[in-house]
């Protein structure tokens, strides 16, 4: 199984464990301001470095920012930022060269680390809960990133799918439209596939 196909069978899980975790939700939505009949849209005249932005709701969604697309983040109005980055990745001056944490609380905003990535930090339905927090917590803009925004995609299309009672097919294609990219095996064979939950 080659590494791509093997780890989209690892979110094809990610996003059917978290759809099992949904079914025991409270029943109380939290308002996230989502046009179901719509996709995210992409922004393109931000201020600052970002790998990739879109805006769904009132969810920002993207790549790894730098400290001018914080600020411009933080100006319009967004209060909460969600790094899905491993601690690998945050401490690596190379990839990230200054400490993101310390410039979005010195910004005013809230920072909230869920690491998504390796055997430390599986994709699971706890990961969403900890992310569906924040939202309930929150009821202004949230910010939601990773490197390129594949992972923050995934989480996003999983929060919908468990907490909003998006079907899985509609709440992945809102992440293809940002981030995630046709399954290999689609590519291979000449035609989409549906996604299934398998209880």
């Amino acid at each position: 199984m080659s590494h791509k196909l093997a780890l989209a069978f690892t979110l094809f899980i990610f996003v059917s464990l978290a759809v099992s975790a949904g079914e025991g939700s409270t029943g109380v939505e939290v308002q996230i301001g989502v046009d179901r009949e719509g996709l995210p849209r992409e922004v393109t005249n931000y201020e600052g470095e970002i790998r990739g932005l879109w805006r769904d709701g009132r969810l920002y969604i993207g790549g790894q920012p730098d400290e001018s697309a914080l600020k411009y983040l933080q100006d319009q109005g967004v209060s909460v930022v969600v790094n899905l980055r491993t601690p690998v990745e945050v401490d690596d001056r190379e990839r990230v060269p200054f400490d993101e944490a310390a410039v979005i609380v010195e910004l005013g905003m809230e920072y909230v680390h869920i690491p998504l990535g390796g055997e430390e930090h599986p994709y699971s339905p706890e990961a969403v809960a900890r992310f569906s927090d924040v939202l309930k917590r929150h009821d202004g803009l949230v910010f939601l990133h990773c490197t390129v925004g594949w992972r923050a995609s995934y989480m996003w299309s999983a929060y919908l799918i468990s907490e909003h009672g998006f079907a899985v097919n509609q709440g992945m294609a809102r992440g293809k439209a940002m981030a995630i990219s046709d399954l290999p095996i689609e590519g291979l064979l000449g035609q989409e596939f549906e996604l299934a939950v398998v209880n």
